[in-house]
């Protein structure tokens, strides 16, 4: 029993980051129908400013700062926004009228622009993130497993912002005001919302959790320029079981997922990299609208 919580509790901090990503697409698509497949390089990106800015700025740069793990998780999630604002306002938005591939195909291209430009200067098989604060070093005694305060505060602070990003988009008038910017652009526009402007700054959120889910990352995972490339398959396969578009169902079904594959590393290790795709497949050919989808 000791060995599945442990297994459970390790499975749930990979779930949070599978959460977090897939709140973030699920943000994206499910207000702006866009496929955004450079949401793995844009997680990728917040991990290596967090460690640029911890320990590379003087060697790059000549700038005698040093930005800590704390204002990382500020700063990073800023400038990969800033980088979506870019991307929407001069990319993506020439492609709304066409079909959904080609917006998948640019994202696609950014995202091997970006891995290009990482593996020139960094290792790819990563490098460690010498940044993590004192305050979160050690384990805790949980009773049934001593377990790393740093996973334990990653798992806490993810589900706030995933739960709060949530209850923003389902009941708050900024929420209602975003949704009715989708569903009809032109009336919401009438009553003097500037629609453009909710679009781009949406797109900027959706990239900067991803950007903030890297800044976890880096102290947990080496930080390489695959990162995201090795889990953005697993997160499209986690929207896809929730919903696409769907929040709460991001949310939950990344989670759930994460412990599905704890657990599948106790009773069958050898499946537990391919249980996720597996109950996709089962999700696409009973419910394909996803578990928390709606039907059309």
């Amino acid at each position: 029993m000791q060995v599945i919580l442990a297994q459970a509790l390790l499975g749930l901090n990979v779930g949070v980051f599978y959460a977090m990503l897939s709140l973030g697409l699920a943000v994206i698509f499910g207000l702006l129908n866009i496929i955004n497949f450079a949401h793995g390089a844009m997680y990728m990106l917040g991990a290596f400013i967090a460690l640029i800015g911890y320990s590379l700025l003087e060697q790059w740069f000549g700038i005698s700062l040093q930005i800590g793990f704390w204002a990382s998780l500020l700063v990073a999630p800023l400038i990969v926004g800033i980088l979506g604002v870019t991307i929407e306002r001069f990319m993506l938005k020439r492609l709304y009228d066409l079909d959904h591939i080609y917006g998948l195909l640019l994202t696609f291209g950014i995202t091997l622009i970006l891995q290009g430009l990482f593996a020139n200067y960094f290792n790819v098989s990563g490098t460690p993130y010498p940044g993590q604060p004192e305050s979160l070093s050690g384990v805790v005694n949980l009773g049934f497993m001593y377990f790393p305060t740093y996973r334990l505060f990653a798992i806490i602070f993810s589900l706030v912002v995933c739960f709060a990003t949530w209850y923003v988009i389902e009941h708050t008038k900024l929420g209602s005001r975003l949704r009715a910017g989708v569903e009809n652009p032109d009336l919401t526009q009438a009553f003097g919302l500037n629609v453009p402007l909710m679009i781009t700054l949406t797109f900027a959120f959706g990239a900067g959790l991803a950007g903030l889910a890297g800044v976890l990352a880096a102290p947990i995972y080496s930080v390489s320029p695959l990162m995201g490339a090795d889990l953005i398959i697993v997160v499209f396969a986690v929207v896809v079981i929730g919903g696409m578009g769907s929040i709460m169902g991001a949310i939950l079904s990344g989670l759930a997922l994460g412990l599905i594959e704890g657990l599948t590393k106790v009773f069958y290790p050898p499946a537990a990299s391919t249980v996720i795709f597996f109950l996709m497949v089962l999700v696409l050919l009973f419910r394909p609208a996803g578990l928390f989808g709606k039907e059309k």
